[in-house]
């Protein structure tokens, strides 16, 4: 990946640093773009440290304003963007009857309006230079559905379809659209969740959760030049919990 400028949101920890990280280890120049200004600034440390090119750019991917200001900054810094992972998001646990539309508005407000936004700032980077990347992390809950997530469920089944849409109607430019749905993965936002991750990950086919390394390795694959004629596809991520 030399020469290619990647976004990952979210990567100030868990499954977004390990993307950014790996991008990073196989050459890309990263901006890591997160709300939390700390933890995006100790991944962009953190490849720095080991030889890499990272900046960390703080700001809210749900918001237009703190987008463009974003993709500003990252094309003066690194220059046109040619790899995005949508990976910024939020879960939430509650039973649908107790649902408030404010809670149903927030999921869907990250978990899908962030993707739009930052799509399109930042694709027509990838229509300039004829060739693009865009990997979309949705979530094995909408492909099986999950109890006390319909919001949740209901917002990353939307990034599915997003996902799908995208890739028809920009295959001809040369730009890929996949979408990777991670299953059960040990990250810190699982562990501050009412789920109890030790237990569960026994509970699994494989019999261990699945680590943040497992979802950046699939992204770094559908990323690349290898993957040029992968598109609209679902890769999904997930130790056999859904198999069709």
């Amino acid at each position: 990946m030399d020469g290619r400028v990647a976004v990952v949101t979210g990567g100030g920890r868990g499954i977004g640093r390990a993307i950014a990280t790996v991008l990073a280890g196989k050459g890309a120049a990263v901006a890591v773009w997160d709300l939390d200004a700390e933890g995006a600034e100790a991944t962009a440390d953190s490849i720095r440290a080991a030889g890499g090119t990272a900046i960390a750019c703080a700001g809210d991917a749900a918001d237009a304003e703190a987008v463009a200001a974003a993709a500003a900054r990252t094309r003066e810094e690194l220059g046109p963007v040619g790899i995005l992972v949508n990976n910024a998001g939020i879960s939430a646990f509650e039973p649908f009857l107790a649902i408030t539309e404010d809670s149903w508005e927030r999921v869907m407000r990250i978990n899908l309006k962030g993707p739009f936004l930052c799509t399109q700032s930042l694709l027509p980077d990838m229509l300039t230079a004829g060739w693009g990347r865009i990997v979309n992390i949705s979530s094995s809950s909408a492909q099986t559905g999950a109890p006390a997530m319909g919001h949740y469920a209901a917002s990353k089944g939307g990034v599915i379809g997003f996902t799908k849409a995208l890739a028809v109607e920009f295959a001809s430019q040369g730009i890929t659209v996949n979408n990777v749905p991670p299953g059960f993965v040990d990250t810190p936002m699982l562990r501050e969740s009412p789920v109890d991750v030790d237990q569960h990950a026994r509970e699994t086919m494989m019999g261990r959760a699945g680590t943040p390394d497992d979802i950046a390795y699939a992204v770094a694959y559908l990323a690349s030049d290898e993957a040029g004629y992968v598109t609209g596809q679902t890769l999904s991520v997930n130790g056999g919990r859904y198999l069709v």
